[in-house]
């Protein structure tokens, strides 16, 4: 057994992590800023798919994408987040009178 052998449980652990990661920022950045926090997620995608293509290693390289595409995820999870506040599943920020 090698040290390659591995990298199926690392792949799968940082997706585990990635996606357990992007889950409370989108509700956090529904809350803060509301559904106009999908650009930031848009960026992060972008940015994590280029370095993606750019990077050396195989491992970095999956990683990127996995971080890539969880926050493209987030896109649309902002607008279901939003549609949860408003059916009252979690708390809207009194500060905010977009809702």
């Amino acid at each position: 057994m090698t040290i390659d052998s591995f990298y199926g449980l690392l792949v799968g652990a940082a997706t585990f992590l990635c996606i357990g990661i992007f889950h409370p920022l989108v509700i956090k950045a529904e809350y803060y800023l509301g559904v106009k926090s999908w650009w930031l997620f848009l960026l992060i995608g972008i940015c994590g798919i280029i370095g993606s293509i750019f990077a050396d290693n195989q491992t970095v390289s999956i990683l990127l994408g996995v971080m890539a595409f969880s926050s493209l995820w987030g896109i649309g999870e902002v607008f279901k987040q939003r549609e949860r506040v408003r059916k009252g599943w979690f708390p809207k920020n009194p500060k905010r009178k977009d809702y």
